[in-house]
């Protein structure tokens, strides 16, 4: 299976030559659940969109230091070539700002969330289960670093994953397209990295402190093998409950 992942977001040039662009982080969390899979990547942030959405097997669509709703030239072209995906039910997976795009053009709404940064190792609910997921806790922990949020859902979309902090964390339309507000990909290294650039600047250092403290002290792991297994079931159709 050829899973395509649209690149919409570049690593700060402070971080380049320390980590993976995204694409890669992204084919290297799905290799830890299925070696069988092939990737490309589209540059959209630059300009590059696919010629058809039958071009690759699946989509992915990666977070972005962008905002959903700046509607940029790419965006619009992005938001469009979501439409046909979801017309034509061809597997969309969407992370982070890919969460967030997927809802805006499917007809809900995004914006700056008044609640502030939600970053670190987040919680998050697992409240109605897809058939996708052969593993059922009642929690899962995933590397967090937004402050956008999906703030009003598209008609058809069902909430399988939320928090205080983030009632719509996970989205899924139908059977073919799921998203999620939180960041699988990232490792602890990148999100340390993350939380040492943006704090005290972008993000308030009182709230880089405390998501600091919690992965640095608390001894808590994200569930990252959980959800490479979650991902590759989606992308390859298997079910495992109803």
């Amino acid at each position: 299976m050829n899973i395509g992942i649209l690149e919409t977001g570049l690593i700060n040039e402070k971080l380049s030559d320390r980590f993976d662009p995204y694409p890669v982080m992204f084919a290297r969390l799905l290799n830890r659940a299925e070696q069988d899979l092939e990737y490309q990547p589209y540059s959209v942030i630059r300009g590059e969109m696919p010629d058809s959405i039958h071009d690759c097997d699946g989509w992915l669509i990666t977070g972005s230091r962008h905002g959903a709703y700046e509607k940029l030239d790419w965006m619009l072209a992005l938001e469009g070539f979501i439409r046909e995906l979801y017309s034509a039910t061809v597997p969309l997976v969407g992370i982070c700002f890919g969460h967030q795009i997927i809802a805006q053009a499917l007809g809900g709404e995004v914006v700056k969330s008044d609640s502030g940064w939600g970053i670190g190792l987040q919680t998050y609910e697992i409240n109605k289960p897809p058939g996708w997921m052969a593993e059922v806790p009642e929690q899962v922990r995933i590397y967090s670093f937004h402050q956008d949020q999906v703030s009003v859902l598209p008609a058809g979309a069902s909430v399988f994953s939320s928090s205080e902090f983030c009632p719509y964390a996970g989205l899924s339309y139908g059977d073919s397209i799921i998203s999620i507000q939180a960041h699988p990909e990232f490792d602890e290294a990148y999100e340390l990295a993350l939380i040492d650039m943006y704090g005290g600047n972008i993000v308030p250092q009182a709230v880089a402190a405390e998501a600091l403290d919690k992965i640095q002290t608390s001894g808590l792991k994200a569930d990252t093998q959980l959800l490479a297994d979650w991902l590759s079931s989606f992308f390859l159709g298997r079910k495992y409950n109803s």
